[in-house]
């Protein structure tokens, strides 16, 4: 279809260690869980309220990967670049189609940039190439590490 476009940005925070799988044929894998947080003020009790989606992003580039593997642990800041994919599995136990929709982290058109202080400070672009926008974003970013982690 002319004119479409499968895009993903997100800004979260880990919510696990990465998760290194090995795949048949023989490349790794990561698999991350982000949350995204969002926060607002009740109209009617003035409480503030707090919504949390979790996201399932997989990595598949194999410097990538070896990158998450290294540097990104639990409650990690980071901002991903990919595309939304659902796939089509068989439940072993119950015998039934099940279907997960995954942020997927390929080829040139996506990302991964490691927010924050410390040791996750940097950014990394998937196709190895680390463009001038990421390095005038990392410029950008504070280094607020007094962030509540909302999990």
């Amino acid at each position: 279809m002319a004119g479409s476009l499968n895009k993903v940005l997100l800004i979260g925070r880990l919510g696990a260690d990465p998760e290194i799988k090995q795949m048949v044929n023989g490349k790794s894998v990561a698999r991350l869980s982000l949350a995204t947080s969002q926060s607002w003020k009740d109209k009617n009790s003035g409480e503030k309220k707090e919504k949390t989606e979790w996201h399932r992003i997989v990595v598949f580039n194999e410097g990538l990967v070896n990158v998450v593997q290294q540097y990104l642990k639990k409650g990690a800041q980071i901002y991903v670049e990919g595309q939304l994919t659902t796939r089509k599995w068989k439940d072993e136990q119950s015998g039934q189609d099940k279907y997960s929709t995954e942020i997927v982290i390929q080829g040139y058109n996506s990302s991964l940039t490691m927010l924050g202080g410390g040791n996750s400070g940097g950014g990394i672009a998937n196709d190895n190439t680390q463009s001038s926008k990421n390095n005038d974003d990392l410029s950008q970013i504070s280094n607020d590490m007094d962030d509540e982690i909302p999990f």
